[in-house]
């Protein structure tokens, strides 16, 4: 997600924070280079064109040219309108347990709609809320049944019936939805490879009919430009509320993130990060424009940390680090708690200072974890609480029980010794100050 567009600002601001002063030139030559990694990432030319007018003026001011950092100032102000860009004017929406909410989706064909649907029920049933799916995509092949199937993956229920009017499916599921006291009704919406008049029409008069309190349009951020030129075409068709931006896991450059609250006037509510239907996100401008700048994205890291990681369990495994008694089952815990996170590579790029010290072609192998995983389970509780006693022997049966080699077992045992010798190293008043030491250089 905006790894190109990140690495080359970073090339930028690393040029101007190495300079004590900066000049009018300076400054123009850093805007030159932001206004092409802009374009390259595929944001509107328009909205580049003020983005770098709002940014010269600010920048040209008395806050940078006086200031002892000028670099930092500079980053700071493309910081803040990046923010002012993506703003959401503090969005929300708004569902309760004690009545029904009814929310539509609507995009066009494999902007990944009908996934959204239950990514979006999922994270609504972590907060309390009774969802209940309606399947009103009744022309594209198989896209009842993959929605069912999503359903049974989160076990929420979805209204499908034998008809191709979506009047009639929208009006059972209304009726179920009272009788169940559902609290959300989410309802997935055809869509074509292509605008065109008939699929405007069927899901205007299914707005007319369901009268909604939410439209959500779903843009699939891998096209860019063409994102936001069909949003602007829902947008006036349907006056939708918000936007769901999905596969920005992917090759997005992310113009349409940029792109498209300035071009509708709608701001985006949630992305979608990944695959798993637990890969949705509320989109929060500040801490985006942080990751594309390559400060990381502490709130969004402990958020992620807090529903993945037991609390109490937690504390009793960092008693165990201080004491030096981690075992590999301890090891196993932590490492099952990382993948509820997301990926890898994911979690990595929110940590500030390296995220965007990564390069933007990297590619984390989340199967590594796995085959750990693997590898510990293949043996037994003595061997994980005392890996000491790992000889020749166990290691090969080891390997032949989860079909790793023995190098990859001898890999991970020497790995976690590694480990262990670093946390009782750490786990002294010396250590502590080295590891702060070590934290401020990655700022």
């Amino acid at each position: 997600m905006f790894s190109s567009l990140s690495e080359k600002l970073d090339k930028v601001f690393r040029n101007i924070r190495g300079k004590g002063f900066l000049t009018e030139q300076n400054i123009k030559d850093a805007l030159r280079e932001i206004r092409l990694a802009l374009l390259e990432a595929d944001v509107n030319f328009r909205i580049v064109k003020n983005f770098i007018l709002e940014v010269e003026k600010r920048a040209l001011g008395a806050e940078v040219m006086k200031s002892l950092t000028p670099g930092q100032q500079v980053v700071k102000i493309v910081h803040e309108q990046l923010i002012a860009l993506m703003d959401t004017e503090g969005f929300e929406l708004k569902a309760y347990n004690n009545k029904l909410t009814k929310v539509m989706l609507v995009g066009l064909q494999g902007s990944g709609k009908t996934t959204a649907t239950a990514k979006l029920a999922l994270h609504y049933r972590k907060k309390g809320l009774k969802s209940l799916l309606v399947a009103c995509d009744v022309y594209r092949p198989a896209a009842i049944e993959q929605l069912r199937v999503l359903g049974r993956q989160i076990d929420i229920p979805v209204v499908s019936e034998d008809t191709k009017d979506v009047i009639e499916i929208a009006e059972s599921a209304l009726r179920r939805a009272q009788k169940e006291l559902t609290n959300l009704l989410i309802f997935d919406t055809a869509g074509r490879l292509h605008i065109d008049e008939a699929m405007m029409d069927e899901v205007v008069r299914m707005k007319s009919h369901i009268k909604p309190d939410y439209i959500f349009f779903v843009a699939d951020a891998t096209t860019g430009q063409e994102a936001v030129t069909v949003a602007r075409e829902f947008y006036d068709k349907l006056a939708f509320d918000a936007v769901i931006l999905t596969k920005l896991d992917g090759d997005a450059r992310g113009g349409a993130a940029l792109s498209i609250k300035a071009v509708t006037e709608r701001p985006v509510a949630y992305v979608g990060i990944g695959e798993k239907l637990s890969d949705l996100e509320v989109f929060y401008p500040e801490r985006m424009a942080s990751r594309i700048l390559g400060m990381g994205d502490v709130l969004t890291l402990i958020e992620k940390a807090e529903e993945a990681i037991d609390a109490k369990e937690n504390e009793k495994l960092a008693k165990k680090m201080l004491k030096n008694q981690f075992t590999l089952n301890d090891f196993l815990k932590q490492l099952q708690s990382i993948k509820k996170m997301g990926s890898l590579e994911s979690v990595i790029r929110m940590i500030p200072g390296l995220g965007h010290k990564l390069p933007a072609d990297l590619k984390i192998d989340d199967n590594a974890l796995k085959h750990v995983e693997a590898i510990i389970q293949s043996m037994t509780d003595k061997e994980r609480d005392k890996p000491e006693i790992l000889n020749g022997s166990r290691r090969l049966r080891i390997a032949k029980g989860c079909g790793r080699t023995v190098t990859e077992v001898n890999r991970l045992l020497r790995q976690f010794e590694d480990m262990k010798k670093m946390m009782k190293k750490f786990s002294s008043p010396q250590g502590m100050k080295d590891l702060e030491k070590m934290m401020g250089n990655t700022q």
